[in-house]
């Protein structure tokens, strides 16, 4: 049971000031116990005055993420003005430079791959130290060539004309080592896919790492920027017509997805005054261990029995629908961004037990390709139809709107994959938690 006290005992529950949705499908507003109520009371005694003050502010929202695009431009001599996190059209043109600097299509607005390239090559150099002052002192571009250097190297290519910093040591000559037996030790490498992560544990007994059988889930945000990387360098997506892989066609939908729901997400929070992304985001934390066990049946149970589960845990949350529907929205988002796979997908679980069918194809995707829930290509396949039968009958499309043939697509796919997949292996169940959920508030 949700109580009071996980909120706060002292924290009252006071409704913000509500902004439209630019898509007009939603009234965005926050109610996070007392940091919002005291400042939703502070803005309803706000005067006229205050009010045709902000009329002069800039309309473009400020995001942590818009900091990260304008500090990374900036760094890589692409001038996008003040970091203020707003991106206006000193950044647009910025982020057009960048893109014709790269060959890439020069529109103003970043791809999913191109940000990822961008932010984390700058996050790169900065940790890079010395070694990057090297890399820069030795390409004509400066620190712009380090972009087609990463770029290359994320590829699995060796960029021309930048040769890697070395360090020449002088040994004095030794005498020939005389042979030392060692005990023998024999290590089957299970196969890894192309995302898994190393998991580095320490053995208790020997002091040796072990990266075997940690059990660390892997990044889906560095999947996707693998996905991004392929896709563009084979030109585009895959299309009904050109699909060979089924499985390179789910992870670029996949992929996508994810990117819509952190638009969106990142969309509302815009919208809601009082507080910082940065205190959403650890408000939101608070989806992962109440939702955890539910995100672990979904390689156990039925579907049916899943949302027969949450639906019984919704009805304890003392949350009304449109609520927690906008909580889940805003939380499935930053679950994404932050790679917590408990917090994304209990969202896209609570917003499909609420009756939004079409969320049906996120868990789909995390069982057919193991982030989250363990791999089970077998039950995917009813969370797909599940999720296709939604758009079939109607139910607007929350994820790449503009694709005509995208329902096609990863119905053809997931048929063709299933036909050919095999189950994972099952993690043993994780015991409940009852850590308590964050609350927006967004209505009709």
């Amino acid at each position: 049971m949700i109580t009071g006290a996980v909120l706060g005992a002292s924290l009252a529950i006071v409704p913000a000031d509500t902004a439209r949705a630019d898509a007009g499908d939603f009234i965005a507003g926050a109610i996070i116990g007392g940091i919002v109520g005291a400042n939703a009371k502070k803005q309803r005694s706000s005067t006229n005055r205050t009010y045709r003050k902000k009329t002069y502010r800039s309309t473009i929202p400020s995001t942590q993420q818009g900091r990260s695009i304008q500090a990374s431009l900036n760094y890589f001599g692409f001038d996008a003005g003040s970091v203020d996190g707003q991106l206006g059209r000193k950044s647009r043109n910025a982020i057009s430079q960048y893109q014709a600097y790269l060959g890439y299509p020069v529109t103003g607005q970043l791809s999913a791959f191109e940000q990822n390239l961008l932010i984390s090559s700058y996050n790169r150099a900065q940790a890079g130290g010395y070694a990057v002052q090297q890399q820069v002192a030795a390409t004509p571009d400066g620190t712009r060539g380090l972009l087609k250097t990463y770029r290359a190297e994320m590829a699995g290519q060796s960029p021309a004309g930048v040769p890697a910093p070395q360090t020449t040591i002088v040994a004095a000559p030794q005498p020939a080592p005389q042979p030392v037996p060692v005990p023998s030790t024999t290590v089957a490498a299970a196969p890894l896919g192309a995302a898994a992560g190393l998991a580095a544990a320490v053995a208790p007994s020997t002091g040796l790492p072990n990266f075997m059988g940690a059990g660390t889930q892997a990044s889906l945000a560095s999947h996707c920027n693998t996905v991004s990387l392929i896709t563009n360098t084979n030109s585009g997506f895959t299309t009904l017509a050109s699909m060979s892989d089924p499985n390179v066609a789910i992870n670029e939908q996949f992929c996508l997805a994810r990117t819509y729901a952190i638009a969106k997400s990142e969309e509302l929070v815009s919208q809601i005054q009082g507080f910082t992304p940065d205190q959403i985001a650890q408000q939101c934390e608070g989806f992962g261990p109440a939702m955890k066990d539910y995100v672990s049946s979904l390689s156990l149970k039925p579907r049916d029995a899943v949302v027969a589960d949450v639906s019984s845990f919704i009805l304890t949350t003392g949350m009304s629908p449109a609520q927690l529907a906008g909580t889940a929205r805003i939380c499935m988002g930053v679950g994404y961004r932050t790679d917590n796979m408990d917090v994304a997908v209990g969202s896209a679980l609570l917003l499909y037990a609420m009756g939004e069918g079409v969320y049906g194809e996120l868990m789909g995707h995390h069982l057919s390709q193991g982030f989250g829930p363990a791999k089970r290509v077998d039950m995917a396949t009813s969370w797909y139809d599940a999720g296709l039968a939604a758009v079939d009958a109607g139910a607007a499309a929350v994820f790449v709107p503009g694709q005509p043939e995208r329902t096609e697509l990863i119905r053809a796919a997931a048929q063709r994959m299933t036909n050919g997949g095999a189950a994972g292996n099952l993690p043993q169940p994780q015991p409940a938690s009852s850590t308590g959920l964050p609350t927006f508030s967004i209505s009709e």
